[in-house]
């Protein structure tokens, strides 16, 4: 008996598989990263406001930058490698590849108040995901608003669309794109401030404030000052809006005089491509580190054969 029961003993008991997957390194440890609270809130918001992301003198270099982008460029103009987005006029003045406009812009590529933030939510880590880098930037832009500009609804988790996806496993966040939007103008009641609906990345169900509008809404207008659940979100000068895209977001119609500005930078995995086709310029990714240029490097292949080949054997 004894000898059975020390060799029933040395034989490893069941256990069930630990398929926990460990928490991903944070690539910036001297850089400010999402808390637990803040990424409660994002998975139950979609959203997180961070102030003072940016300094009183990184917004004034910004602004000096946008003050020097002549009003008169026409929509499709260039401003040297800047071109103005073609977009109708109630939405303002949008200038495209604002970063590379100068090295107040080029900062926010990589800025440490909110690169731990995007790596986290974009997710990804330990994957091919990053086969051609942490991120990329698929679009950054300056927008300048009058009075009565705004922009309508738009995004929703109704509709599943993987570029705008949000997902959450296994103790890891995987965000098709990550939008961090950062006001360089106070904007308060009657600014035209940014408006979200809490919790509509996760929707199973349209907003019908999206299907009552339509398509035309681009063309004819529109803001969500009475769409019910939006919110507004009043910021000071240098706040950043940290969001999925698929939350739906929009803006209020502004109605006081003067103009709101703001910068948007969006980020996904380096699987995706360019918006609107840009290629950043070979100064600007000389200019860079190589972290920051490996966000913006665009991954169209390049790669064909030194000659042409020749017939097939």
């Amino acid at each position: 008996m004894g000898t059975q029961s020390t060799l029933v003993d040395q034989v490893s008991q069941p256990t069930y598989w630990d398929q926990a997957i460990r928490p991903p390194e944070i690539a910036f440890p001297e850089c400010p990263a999402p808390s637990p609270l803040e990424e409660y809130l994002f998975d139950l918001q979609g959203f997180l406001l961070l102030r003072g992301a940016l300094s009183t003198e990184e917004v004034a270099a910004c602004n000096a930058i946008v003050d020097d982008i002549p009003e008169s460029l026409q929509r499709r103009e260039w401003w040297g490698h800047v071109q103005r987005e073609d977009h109708p006029e109630h939405r303002g003045r949008s200038y495209q590849q604002i970063y590379e406009s100068g090295a107040a812009f080029e900062k926010l590529i990589d800025h440490p108040s909110w690169i731990n933030y995007v790596l986290r939510f974009v997710g990804g880590q330990d994957t091919f995901d990053y086969h051609h880098g942490p991120l990329f930037i698929d679009e950054n832009f300056v927008t300048c608003r009058g009075s009565g500009d705004a922009i309508p609804i738009h995004g929703g988790g109704h509709d599943h669309c993987k570029k705008m996806s949000y997902g959450y496993a296994n103790g890891r966040f995987y965000c098709g794109q990550v939008n961090v939007l950062v006001a360089l103008t106070k904007t308060g009641p009657g600014d035209g401030e940014t408006m979200l609906i809490p919790g509509s990345h996760k929707a199973n169900i349209v907003h019908p404030a999206l299907l009552e509008q339509g398509q035309g809404r681009w063309v004819t207008g529109g803001s969500l000052d009475a769409i019910p659940g939006a919110v507004s979100v009043f910021m000071d000068a240098g706040d950043a809006i940290v969001f999925v895209d698929c939350c739906c977001h929009g803006s209020a119609k502004r109605t006081a005089e003067g103009e709101r500005r703001f910068t948007v930078f969006r980020y996904g995995s380096s699987w995706n491509r360019t918006r609107w086709g840009y290629t950043p310029s070979d100064q600007l990714l000389h200019r860079l580190s190589p972290y920051a240029a490996s966000i913006i490097r665009t991954t169209d292949g390049t790669i064909r054969p030194p000659a042409p080949p020749g017939p097939s054997a």
